[in-house]
């Protein structure tokens, strides 16, 4: 069974967004200041060599008109690779793959995709998807780059209704630039409180 992880750049206010694409968001790459080469190689050793991606649609819109084109580096050749399943109603308009749309229900899609042999899963962006996985418990684990900045507006990874949950702390490490990798472990429902 595959497992499957959300990684996430965030603010300390819990914003994801990192791209003026998205509407009137007016950070554009806020992350990038914050990034080095040791930051880059737990990544690649957070994904692993081989691994297959789930993306929400906008995300997948943006990073196919992207790294297809981008130099070859590991983090390019990784995700060039890995098979794209996408949450999308309009499947016959991805071209970046090699692709698989999820389909018209995402927990029966999501739950079908884990269950079978193959690299695990990586969910990067991806906001609207990333709540509708933990909403759903699908999502095995959680590693957040958290960088030094407050940014007040954008979306976030907890969206609001997202339901209480518990996270196992697993590892933590912390760059010179100010960034903390913290790495959770799904612990079901939240523990010791009544609603």
């Amino acid at each position: 069974m595959r497992k499957l992880k959300i990684i996430e750049h965030i603010s300390l206010d819990g914003v994801i967004q990192n791209s003026a694409d998205d509407g009137d968001f007016p950070y554009s790459d806020w992350s990038a200041p914050y990034r080095s080469p040791a930051g880059l190689a737990a990544i690649l050793a957070a994904q692993g060599e081989r691994f297959d991606l789930l993306l929400g649609r906008r995300t997948y819109d943006l990073w196919s008109g992207y790294w297809p084109k981008a130099p070859g580096s590991p983090m390019a050749d990784r995700l060039n690779a890995a098979k794209k399943f996408v949450a999308t109603h309009r499947a016959d308009s991805l071209e970046w793959g090699p692709f698989e749309a999820l389909g018209p229900d995402i927990a029966l899609g999501v739950r079908r995709i884990k269950s079978q042999d193959g690299a695990d899963l990586i969910t990067w962006g991806s906001s609207t998807l990333t709540s509708t996985l933990l909403e759903l418990g699908l999502a095995d684990e959680v590693l957040l780059a958290v960088n030094p900045v407050l940014l007040g507006t954008g979306k976030r990874f907890f969206a609001e209704g997202t339901p209480a949950r518990s996270l196992h702390l697993v590892s933590t490490q912390t760059f010179p630039s100010g960034i903390i990798f913290s790495t959770y472990k799904a612990a079901g429902p939240l523990k010791g409180t009544q609603p």
